[in-house]
Order: C-alpha cells, then structure tokens, then sequence
C-alpha cells in the first residue's frame, strides 16, 4: 500500500499544479509596433538655464514692519550674523563698537559677541537713545527732501546707527552738503534712502538708557 502511494502522491501534485494554469507557454508574445524599442532613445537637454525674471524673498517676508527694520539694517551690517567681527574690530549681527557697548552698559565684548538675545537688547537700547539725540531733528525733517530723498524717521534712525547721531545731524542741517562717509565709503546719503519708509514709531525715544 505504501509504495502505491509513493507513486500516486507525486501524480496528484502535478495534476493540481496544471489545473491551476502552472505549465510552460511556448508561444511567442507579439509586442504591438508602436512599444517596440528599435534603439537607443533620445534625450534632450536644455540649451539654456532657467533665468527667473522675479527675485526671490527669503521667507518670512517683513516688509516695512520694526523687524523689517532691523532684519534690512542686519543684512547691510553683517548679512545677519550674531558671531562676526569685522576688519575695524565692530560686533556681531548689527556691528556695534566696544565704546558704544560700554555706553550701553555692555563691557564684556566676548559675552555680547555670544548673546543674541543681548544683542537685540542693545539694538533696540541704541536706537532709544538716537531717537532721543535726533528728537528735535525728527520733528523738523521728516517729510523734507535733501538730495532728491524725502526724508523718513526710520531713515534718519538708520543713519544714525550706521554713521553716528552727531554726524546725521550735520547732514540735516546742512541740507545734505556735510555728507560723511562710514569705514566702507558709504555715505548718509545712501543710508537715509535704503531705510527709508520703515515702522519705527513704537520705538521710545530715551536719555542715556542703559541694559
């Protein structure tokens, strides 16, 4: 009994395995004309790069808002780097002077250069007491035009952080003519057109404010 069923077990398994379609197909499958390869396919590369017409902005867009302020005022001082020093020794993301610091409060240059928070403190401390220098020159020139640019509040302010409170007062009141260039040949000219039209009235103007 027992060798039938060594004979007859490998039948059945092959029985099943045809019935289920398992088995070889010896006919030849017709690929349609039109999907047949007759060699190699051809790729075209662009001639030319793609040129945008429209300059990026680095998101998030800030406009004319106080942190579009300082975020334009950053850029043209360090490109927005907390840890700089430049080549005449001025401080990280908004190139303060170690005497400025001191001015402020500040005498720990290495701390400061390490601080970002400490930083924007000393930012917003500084331009409180250019608002408070420039007060009376705010009120006199703002919405005048010198050297073909009517000048703004947030213009004055940025002139003044980059070139000095006393020497963006002798441009105002000299109607443009004493026009002082910073280390880099920059003149207030330059300064109170690039930041002109920014949202600085929030900033309180302050005598001697100290961090």
């Amino acid at each position: 009994m027992r060798k039938w069923t060594n004979y007859l077990f490998p039948v059945i398994i092959i029985f099943i395995l045809i019935s289920f379609g398992f088995g070889f197909n010896t006919k030849k499958v017709e690929v349609p004309e039109s999907l047949r390869v007759n060699g190699p396919t051809e790729v075209l590369y662009p001639e030319h790069k793609t040129i945008l017409k429209m300059p990026l902005v680095a998101p998030p867009f800030l406009g004319t808002s106080y942190n579009g302020f300082k975020e334009a005022l950053a850029f043209k001082e360090s490109q927005g780097n907390y840890f700089t020093t430049n080549a005449f020794g001025y401080l990280g993301k908004y190139q303060f002077g170690i005497g400025t610091l001191e001015l402020l409060g500040v005498y720990n240059a290495t701390r400061f250069l390490n601080d970002p928070i400490l930083q924007e403190k000393v930012f917003h401390t500084n331009l409180s007491r250019n608002k408070w220098i420039l007060r009376k020159d705010i009120k006199r020139f703002v919405g005048k035009v010198i050297n073909g640019q009517e000048i703004t509040e947030s213009g004055i302010l940025a002139a003044a952080h980059l070139a000095g409170a006393g020497n963006v007062k002798k441009y105002l009141r000299s109607m443009g003519t004493m026009n002082v260039s910073d280390s880099f040949g920059t003149g207030i000219d330059y300064y109170i057109k690039k930041f002109s039209g920014y949202d600085v009235s929030h900033v309180t103007p302050k005598r001697n404010p100290r961090i």
